[in-house]
């Protein structure tokens, strides 16, 4: 696998993640980001949540600057949380292989309403 965007300017969204080869002896890796946004289908409103990405690695670890780079990627989508954290587990799991990903997608809230969507997924 080869790192495209690490050391390079890049200013645009991407669609998938990055890996490198797993170190020995690393049994999980969480990712936070509480800025992640994206537009509601219906009302085409920007939502705001926080995600927490963890997983157990395979052979492969997923690069953190892709990770934004494809985090950016879903500013200017029409997508419901729970769509959401299914697709970033999805790409997780199609990428990067890993033994186990939970992606926990907390929506801020609108209207009193706060949404948790919990995608868990299993090599």
């Amino acid at each position: 696998m080869e790192l495209t965007v690490l050391g390079n300017t890049v200013r645009h969204a991407i669609d998938h993640v990055e890996v490198f080869r797993a170190p020995k002896n690393i049994s999980s890796v969480t990712f936070t980001n509480d800025e992640l946004c994206s537009m509601c289908p219906v009302t085409e409103q920007p939502d705001l949540s926080d995600v927490v990405i963890e997983y157990v690695p395979g052979e492969w670890c997923v690069e953190s600057k892709s990770l934004k780079l494809y985090l950016w990627g879903f500013r200017d989508r029409a997508v419901f949380a729970e769509a959401l954290a299914a697709e970033i587990a999805a790409e997780f799991m199609t990428t990067a292989k890993p033994q186990r990903v939970t992606v926990t997608l907390t929506q801020r809230p609108r209207g009193g309403i706060e949404v948790r969507a919990v995608s868990e997924l299993t090599a």
